[in-house]
């Protein structure tokens, strides 16, 4: 009767708890103010450089095409985590559903592994551009950015797939109670009442191979702008190169460096809390800085910006 008893309790299970930030109602209120406000940043940033990236004629080049996708990637990255935690910090319901929880990972996962992707892509078109310029048209054509874009959708899809189905294949057992503020896949395994040691394994081999696949591409195009940098004679022309990439090189710092904390060596973060901290920043703070670095320290950004304020201006 226990075991039917067991077995009843892990197949009815429909609803986990996300305990997300302990603490009194006046810290949940401000964790509401301080997600609601970065996500509004977050809005703002990244779909105005959708409109300006799409609108301004001067940025209809590859580097732009991929700072787009970037910036609608980001917006849906912090949108499927945002919304529910600022809903959970105001109401204190701390319940999701177990088919809301494996959608959360699932769009997460998808979201997060594309964007590892593309910032493969983006450093590929610098190395392009710079150490090849006379055939930066033809290697990188729309077909070619299509292509690259597709192939990391379709890597995303896949690695988003595996994790959701072998962490939603783990039994459960009541109360689920995850030690997260979102479905993230090591929490919600942690939060499991079976054996984790198959999907560990699956999680640190994905991840990994993700990470050190994508962030191989960018070591090795850097290795190759770095190399063509030091044969170029003016300082002028080895500061507009190093202008180019430096605002690419300090969101691959920040999403990489994050992205390697919390899935390179799973079971390192010894601190829950510590674990929750960096996921804030990984999930919204990363996602709210990217059009602010892209367009405090881009030339070419700043002065599309004035040109549609100055448009805008005109007609009104």
């Amino acid at each position: 009767m226990g075991n039917k008893g067991t077995m009843r309790n892990q197949t009815e299970i429909t609803e986990f708890i996300l305990l997300g930030f302990k603490g009194e109602s006046l810290l949940q209120i401000a964790l509401f103010i301080l997600f609601l406000v970065m996500y509004i940043i977050t809005l703002v940033g990244n779909i105005g450089m959708i409109i300006i990236t799409t609108a301004d004629a001067h940025l209809q080049t590859p580097m732009y095409f991929f700072l787009k996708n970037l910036s609608f990637i980001d917006v849906c990255y912090s949108s499927v985590i945002t919304p529910k935690a600022m809903l959970t910090f105001s109401t204190q319901n701390k319940t999701i559903s177990r088919n809301k929880c494996a959608t959360q990972m699932f769009l997460f996962s998808l979201l997060g592994t594309t964007e590892a992707f593309f910032l493969a892509g983006m450093a590929y078109d610098r190395f392009t551009a710079i150490c090849n310029p006379l055939l930066y048209h033809t290697t990188m054509s729309k077909k070619t950015c299509a292509l690259l874009v597709a192939v990391s959708y379709f890597f995303g899809f896949l690695n988003c797939s595996i994790q959701t189905g072998f962490t939603f294949s783990l039994s459960f057992c009541e109360p689920v109670e995850i030690n997260q503020f979102f479905c993230d896949v090591p929490a919600v395994m942690k939060a499991s009442c079976s054996d984790t040691f198959v999907n560990e394994i699956v999680l640190l081999v994905l991840c990994g191979s993700i990470v050190i696949t994508t962030f191989s591409v960018i070591l090795i195009s850097y290795a190759y702008i770095a190399a063509t940098v030091l044969h170029i004679p003016s300082v002028q022309g080895k500061h507009k190169v190093f202008s180019t990439c430096s605002s690419h090189v300090i969101a691959v710092s920040l999403f990489f460096g994050t992205a390697f904390f919390m899935y390179g060596q799973p079971g390192s973060i010894t601190s829950p809390n510590q674990g929750k901290v960096v996921s804030v920043f990984y999930t919204i703070v990363i996602p709210m800085l990217n059009p602010l670095i892209y367009s405090l320290r881009n030339k070419e950004v700043k002065e599309a910006l004035v040109r549609q304020l100055r448009r805008i201006t005109f007609f009104h």
